[in-house]
Protein backbone atom coordinates (compact mmCIF):
# COMPACT_ATOMS: atom_id res chain seq x y z
CA UNK A 1 0.00 0.00 0.00
CA UNK A 2 1.31 3.70 -0.68
CA UNK A 3 1.44 6.25 1.59
CA UNK A 4 -0.20 9.36 1.30
CA UNK A 5 1.77 12.78 0.63
CA UNK A 6 2.88 14.93 2.93
CA UNK A 7 0.24 17.83 1.79
CA UNK A 8 -2.65 14.92 2.31
CA UNK A 9 -0.82 14.59 6.18
CA UNK A 10 -1.08 18.68 6.51
CA UNK A 11 -4.60 18.64 5.46
CA UNK A 12 -5.97 15.82 7.35
CA UNK A 13 -3.62 15.73 10.82
CA UNK A 14 -0.89 17.91 11.39
CA UNK A 15 -2.07 21.66 10.47
CA UNK A 16 -6.19 20.71 10.86
CA UNK A 17 -7.60 22.46 13.83
CA UNK A 18 -10.87 22.38 15.65
CA UNK A 19 -12.98 25.49 14.47
CA UNK A 20 -14.08 28.24 17.16
CA UNK A 21 -15.31 30.49 14.31
CA UNK A 22 -16.62 29.57 10.56
CA UNK A 23 -16.24 32.29 7.39
CA UNK A 24 -19.56 32.69 6.02
CA UNK A 25 -19.61 30.18 2.88
CA UNK A 26 -22.15 27.78 2.43
CA UNK A 27 -21.42 23.37 1.98
CA UNK A 28 -23.56 21.99 -0.36
CA UNK A 29 -25.37 18.96 0.35
CA UNK A 30 -23.04 17.09 -2.43
CA UNK A 31 -20.50 17.60 -0.09
CA UNK A 32 -22.26 15.77 2.80
CA UNK A 33 -23.28 12.60 0.20
CA UNK A 34 -19.35 13.20 -0.73
CA UNK A 35 -18.35 12.76 3.18
CA UNK A 36 -20.05 10.51 3.98
CA UNK A 37 -19.45 7.97 0.80
CA UNK A 38 -15.88 8.28 1.60
CA UNK A 39 -16.11 7.80 5.90
CA UNK A 40 -18.43 4.82 4.83
CA UNK A 41 -15.22 2.77 3.79
CA UNK A 42 -13.53 2.64 7.38
CA UNK A 43 -13.21 -0.49 9.11
CA UNK A 44 -15.55 -1.63 11.40
CA UNK A 45 -15.56 -5.12 13.50
CA UNK A 46 -17.56 -7.34 11.36
CA UNK A 47 -18.74 -4.53 9.23
CA UNK A 48 -21.11 -3.23 11.73
CA UNK A 49 -21.26 0.30 10.68
CA UNK A 50 -23.39 1.52 13.51
CA UNK A 51 -23.17 5.36 13.20
CA UNK A 52 -26.24 7.17 12.02
CA UNK A 53 -25.67 10.95 11.20
CA UNK A 54 -28.60 14.13 11.00
CA UNK A 55 -27.28 17.28 9.27
CA UNK A 56 -27.98 20.38 10.68
CA UNK A 57 -28.28 22.43 7.63
CA UNK A 58 -31.11 25.01 8.58
CA UNK A 59 -31.24 28.24 11.18
CA UNK A 60 -34.98 26.01 12.08
CA UNK A 61 -32.99 22.57 12.40
CA UNK A 62 -30.17 24.36 13.87
CA UNK A 63 -31.92 26.38 16.60
CA UNK A 64 -33.95 22.76 18.07
CA UNK A 65 -30.02 22.05 19.30
CA UNK A 66 -29.55 25.13 20.71
CA UNK A 67 -31.33 24.46 24.45
CA UNK A 68 -28.70 20.99 24.62
CA UNK A 69 -25.73 22.52 24.04
CA UNK A 70 -23.11 23.59 27.08
CA UNK A 71 -22.74 27.35 26.60
CA UNK A 72 -19.41 27.70 25.76
CA UNK A 73 -20.50 25.55 22.44
CA UNK A 74 -23.64 27.70 21.50
CA UNK A 75 -21.99 30.10 19.26
CA UNK A 76 -19.55 28.19 17.18
CA UNK A 77 -22.34 25.58 17.21
CA UNK A 78 -25.16 28.23 15.80
CA UNK A 79 -23.20 30.08 13.46
CA UNK A 80 -21.88 26.71 11.52
CA UNK A 81 -23.10 25.96 8.09
CA UNK A 82 -23.92 22.51 8.92
CA UNK A 83 -23.69 20.85 12.46
CA UNK A 84 -23.71 16.86 11.88
CA UNK A 85 -25.18 14.87 15.29
CA UNK A 86 -23.71 11.77 15.11
CA UNK A 87 -25.35 8.73 16.48
CA UNK A 88 -25.18 4.67 17.05
CA UNK A 89 -28.08 2.76 16.35
CA UNK A 90 -28.13 0.15 19.08
CA UNK A 91 -30.08 -2.24 16.55
CA UNK A 92 -27.03 -1.90 14.33
CA UNK A 93 -27.15 -6.24 13.93
CA UNK A 94 -30.43 -5.76 12.00
CA UNK A 95 -28.76 -4.75 9.05
CA UNK A 96 -25.86 -7.16 9.32
CA UNK A 97 -27.23 -10.06 7.04
CA UNK A 98 -26.72 -7.27 4.32
CA UNK A 99 -23.40 -5.67 5.61
CA UNK A 100 -21.77 -8.65 6.63
CA UNK A 101 -23.20 -11.69 4.30
CA UNK A 102 -20.43 -14.15 4.73
CA UNK A 103 -21.39 -15.24 7.99
CA UNK A 104 -23.88 -15.28 10.52
CA UNK A 105 -23.27 -12.09 12.76
CA UNK A 106 -26.36 -11.26 13.84
CA UNK A 107 -27.18 -14.13 15.57
CA UNK A 108 -24.34 -12.98 18.07
CA UNK A 109 -25.97 -9.44 18.87
CA UNK A 110 -29.15 -9.41 21.35
CA UNK A 111 -31.01 -6.09 21.97
CA UNK A 112 -29.63 -4.51 25.14
CA UNK A 113 -26.60 -7.04 25.93
CA UNK A 114 -23.53 -6.05 26.78
CA UNK A 115 -21.55 -7.00 23.57
CA UNK A 116 -24.30 -5.22 21.55
CA UNK A 117 -24.29 -2.04 23.25
CA UNK A 118 -20.39 -1.84 23.59
CA UNK A 119 -20.00 -2.84 20.00
CA UNK A 120 -22.28 0.11 18.85
CA UNK A 121 -20.50 2.30 21.15
CA UNK A 122 -17.14 1.61 19.85
CA UNK A 123 -17.47 1.21 16.32
CA UNK A 124 -19.64 4.35 16.50
CA UNK A 125 -17.18 6.31 18.06
CA UNK A 126 -14.32 5.07 15.39
CA UNK A 127 -16.80 5.62 12.36
CA UNK A 128 -17.13 9.23 13.79
CA UNK A 129 -13.22 9.45 13.83
CA UNK A 130 -13.54 8.79 10.39
CA UNK A 131 -16.16 11.48 9.53
CA UNK A 132 -13.70 13.74 10.76
CA UNK A 133 -11.11 12.94 8.41
CA UNK A 134 -13.20 12.36 5.33
CA UNK A 135 -14.61 16.07 6.10
CA UNK A 136 -11.35 17.22 6.27
CA UNK A 137 -9.94 15.65 2.72
CA UNK A 138 -12.86 16.62 1.32
CA UNK A 139 -12.35 20.54 2.13
CA UNK A 140 -14.16 21.00 5.17
CA UNK A 141 -12.89 21.72 8.70
CA UNK A 142 -14.61 20.38 11.88
CA UNK A 143 -15.72 21.46 15.58
CA UNK A 144 -16.13 18.12 17.25
CA UNK A 145 -18.11 18.46 20.96
CA UNK A 146 -19.26 16.69 23.56
CA UNK A 147 -20.51 19.39 25.73
CA UNK A 148 -24.24 18.90 25.46
CA UNK A 149 -26.84 17.18 27.40
CA UNK A 150 -27.08 14.07 25.66
CA UNK A 151 -30.64 13.00 27.70
CA UNK A 152 -32.41 16.21 25.92
CA UNK A 153 -30.62 15.69 22.65
CA UNK A 154 -31.71 12.02 22.57
CA UNK A 155 -35.28 13.28 23.47
CA UNK A 156 -35.36 16.05 21.12
CA UNK A 157 -34.06 13.73 17.86
CA UNK A 158 -34.01 10.50 18.77
CA UNK A 159 -36.82 9.64 21.06
CA UNK A 160 -38.93 6.41 19.48
CA UNK A 161 -35.70 5.50 17.78
CA UNK A 162 -33.51 3.22 18.04
CA UNK A 163 -30.63 5.85 17.80
CA UNK A 164 -28.88 7.71 20.61
CA UNK A 165 -26.28 10.68 20.13
CA UNK A 166 -22.65 9.94 20.54
CA UNK A 167 -21.10 13.32 19.98
CA UNK A 168 -22.21 16.34 17.88
CA UNK A 169 -19.73 18.10 14.95
CA UNK A 170 -19.83 21.49 13.01
CA UNK A 171 -19.10 21.86 10.11
CA UNK A 172 -18.26 24.49 7.26
CA UNK A 173 -15.19 26.56 6.76
CA UNK A 174 -12.73 27.55 9.23
CA UNK A 175 -12.39 31.14 10.34
CA UNK A 176 -8.52 31.08 11.23
CA UNK A 177 -8.14 34.47 12.19
CA UNK A 178 -9.92 33.56 15.32
CA UNK A 179 -7.93 30.22 16.18
CA UNK A 180 -7.05 29.43 19.61
CA UNK A 181 -2.99 28.74 19.91
CA UNK A 182 -2.33 25.29 18.93
CA UNK A 183 -2.38 22.12 22.18
CA UNK A 184 0.65 20.55 22.68
CA UNK A 185 0.27 17.00 22.38
CA UNK A 186 2.45 14.25 24.07
CA UNK A 187 5.43 12.33 22.54
CA UNK A 188 5.51 8.27 21.64
CA UNK A 189 7.80 8.20 24.87
CA UNK A 190 4.72 9.67 26.54
CA UNK A 191 2.45 8.13 25.17
CA UNK A 192 3.06 4.60 23.71
CA UNK A 193 5.48 1.25 25.09
CA UNK A 194 6.63 -1.03 22.74
CA UNK A 195 7.09 -4.46 24.53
Amino acid sequence: MSHINAEAEKIIFTEARTQNAWLDKAVPQSKLHELYDLMKWGPTSTNCSPLRIIFLTTDAAKERIKATLAPPNVPKTMAAPVVAILARDIKFYEQLPFLSPHNNAVTWFKEGADNTIETARRNATLQGAYFMIAARAVGLDCAPMSGFDAEKLNKEFFEGTDWEVDFICALGHGDTEKLYPRGPRLSFDQACKVI
